[in-house]
């Protein structure tokens, strides 16, 4: 072959390829900015419970007006905006119930799932109405659980989230820390606030650790929440509220707008 025409040859291949490339990525790319919907899964922190402006179509799940993934919807105007969080969701009734519409068109995800399934509301319980002893009897328990059986339950949970929405930036939403320590405040003792604080710092270790393992955001609500815990004078959390107990230990309209919402924003 002459040394014109091999040049000519090589030079055409590597145009070829120039192409494929650019055609690969400008595939990809496309693909990317088609991926604009949003689908807020998860439990009552999600759900907007303690937030008030349920909407009378989410029924039990009580999906509030003024829970973060609607209050990101209003201000970014997604493509298409589905919530199926729930009150009282564990991880199984996220595989279940919630996934649906999840696609490749979805270009955010948000959920926070594993409150429940470490018996959150059972350890409350335990600890306004018992001793000492007992509520930190029933941590222990709740903390084993989050060790040893919560991250292969949460592993199946981001898995199919992937599965279902390949396209989609996930972020996962932790808890925040439930009481201001050091101060005088009526309800808890300093122990059941401080070993309350420690399992929910656990909890949120195990699901960042998890999050990142899937590829992953954890958006931490604690730093935004410090200064508003119960006992702060400033809480952005209901505390017990015998007239509505399903609203007990939940973020108010302000833990949603000032707490949750911007930890959303920041991973986005």
């Amino acid at each position: 072959m002459r040394r014109s025409r091999l040049v000519g040859y090589l030079g055409s291949v590597l145009l070829a390829a120039c192409a494929a490339l650019t055609g690969a990525a400008t595939a990809e790319a496309s693909g990317s900015a088609a991926a604009t919907g949003y689908v807020a899964l998860g439990d009552s922190y999600s759900s907007g419970v303690g937030a008030g402006s349920y909407t009378s179509a989410s029924g039990d799940c009580k999906r509030s007006t003024k829970a973060y993934p609607q209050l990101w919807a209003n201000a970014n105007s997604p493509s298409s905006f589905d919530f199926t969080a729930c009150a009282g969701a564990r991880t199984g009734d996220v595989l279940a119930g919630q996934l649906t519409p999840l696609s490749g068109s979805t270009g955010l995800v948000s959920i926070s799932v594993g409150g429940n399934d470490a018996g959150f509301a059972d350890v409350m319980t335990t600890c306004v109405l018992q001793s000492d002893s007992a509520c930190l009897s029933r941590i222990d328990t709740a903390e084993s659980y989050v060790d040893s059986t919560l991250p292969g339950k949460l592993d199946s949970v981001y898995t199919a989230i992937r599965g279902k929405a390949p396209n989609a930036r996930v972020v996962v939403l932790g808890y925040p820390r439930f009481y201001k320590l050091g101060t005088t405040c009526v309800g808890l003792s300093e122990t059941k606030r401080k070993a309350i604080n420690d399992a929910s710092d656990l909890l949120n270790t195990k699901v960042a650790q998890r999050a990142a393992a899937h590829g992953f955001t954890f958006a931490d609500v604690r730093p935004p929440f410090t200064g508003h815990e119960l006992c702060s004078g400033s809480a952005w959390l209901h505390s017990l509220n015998v007239l509505n107990v399903g609203e007990s230990y939940h973020p108010t309209a302000a833990g949603q707008s000032g707490g949750y919402l911007p930890a959303l924003n920041s991973a986005t």
